[in-house]
């Protein structure tokens, strides 16, 4: 069953970029913007109690759009909500913003989208419909 939700879910994630996050300029490497949102994408899961959900959901489609540097040591603020639940493909839109650093003020470092389909885990890996009690917990705001 196909459901388009008209509130999402949403997490917001906090961290700060580490070293290992960046290059020899000292701002973070594209990649870091992967990791703050699968991180995002993590605790989104966990708080919904969606479980089987890792290792089921590969990517097929990811897109991003880089605005301005994350530095060594700023906090950053990613914002991941569900944007549509299909039969058996979900998208995700994301922004990653970092936070008033060494008198530079906050701003959108990245913003983008990625799609995941449900596969799940076993011999034969083919896209199946979302089970419902994941449609459910993801797509009430409040879980």
């Amino acid at each position: 069953m196909a459901a388009e939700p008209t509130g999402g879910a949403r997490a917001v994630y906090r961290c700060r970029v580490e070293w290992w996050d960046t290059d020899a300029s000292g701002h973070y490497h594209n990649a870091a913007i992967g990791r703050f949102v699968e991180a995002a994408e993590a605790a989104l899961v966990r708080e919904r109690g969606v479980i089987g959900y890792f290792g089921a959901a590969p990517r097929v489609r990811y897109e991003v759009g880089f605005a301005s540097p994350l530095w060594f040591g700023q906090e950053v603020t990613t914002t991941l909500t569900v944007e549509r639940i299909g039969t058996s493909s979900m998208t995700f839109g994301f922004e990653v913003w970092g936070e008033e650093h060494e008198g530079r003020p906050r701003g959108l470092a990245a913003s983008g989208r990625y799609t995941v389909v449900h596969v799940p885990l076993g011999d034969e890996r083919v896209s199946t419909p979302w089970p419902e009690e994941w449609i459910k917990a993801l797509t009430t705001e409040s879980g």
